[in-house]
């Protein structure tokens, strides 16, 4: 896998705490999307996180797992795990907490490790509540959480994070602006092939996840064709 996950242009998010049937599996994965990412923030389990995976894993797509936290990490035949750090929380567990006590538990593939910056700004969100986020961000303070990323911490992603609720335009250029090094994930959202391209103007990445439950594999379709 190596860098070519710098070239993903489209991400659909799954959640291991949702379930969909096999014929909506196989429509997602055969949508044109880059990458599946395996990702929730509530009740996720080891047990339905290799759940999902065994739905998805016969397709041969890139699979990354992005852990809510050290309870839940799927290694084996995943391609790649993104490892979120949320620079606007005001608890240090999910800056850096939550990474430390990972790394007593077991043994680390850091190979397959990628640290993404998160900036949640939606704060109904079930990420922003359970991260305690900042969310009511001015766009320059925003932009100045994501060139720390960038240029002092050098994450490889920084990842705008509206989860459920389309985000300002605004501040995801005011973003993009700063971040010379990274790749510049959006999600929140994203229902049609308008908001993917306009998201897709300013983010490298757009994921999306919701509108793949609310609304079906053809929306999905429509917001890949819309980035690639």
């Amino acid at each position: 896998m190596q860098n070519r996950w710098k070239d993903w242009v489209h991400v659909t998010k799954l959640d291991p705490d949702k379930s969909l049937p096999p014929a909506v599996i196989d429509e997602i994965a055969t949508s044109g999307t880059d990458a599946l990412m395996l990702s929730g923030t509530l009740n996720v389990t080891m047990e339905n996180l290799g759940q999902l995976f065994k739905q998805v894993a016969q397709y041969g797509l890139p699979l990354v797992v992005e852990p809510a936290g050290p309870e839940a990490v799927l290694c084996e035949g995943i391609d790649l795990l993104f490892v979120p750090s949320v620079m606007n929380s005001n608890s240090v567990q999910w800056i850096v907490g939550k990474h430390q006590q990972w790394a007593q538990q077991s043994s680390i593939r850091w190979d397959k490790v990628i640290p993404e910056a998160y900036l949640v700004l939606n704060p109904a969100s079930s990420v922003g509540k359970v991260t305690g986020a900042s969310c009511d961000l001015t766009p320059a303070e925003a932009a100045a959480y994501a060139s720390v990323a960038d240029h002092y911490f050098h994450f490889p992603i920084v990842y705008i994070e509206y989860s459920g609720m389309y985000g300002d335009p605004k501040m995801v250029r005011s973003i993009s602006e700063v971040v010379d090094r990274a790749i510049l994930y959006y999600g929140g959202g994203i229902s049609s092939a308008e908001k993917a391209a306009e998201m897709g103007r300013w983010a490298d990445t757009i994921v999306v996840g919701n509108a793949v439950y609310d609304l079906g594999p053809d929306v999905l379709r429509a917001t890949v064709r819309a980035v690639q």
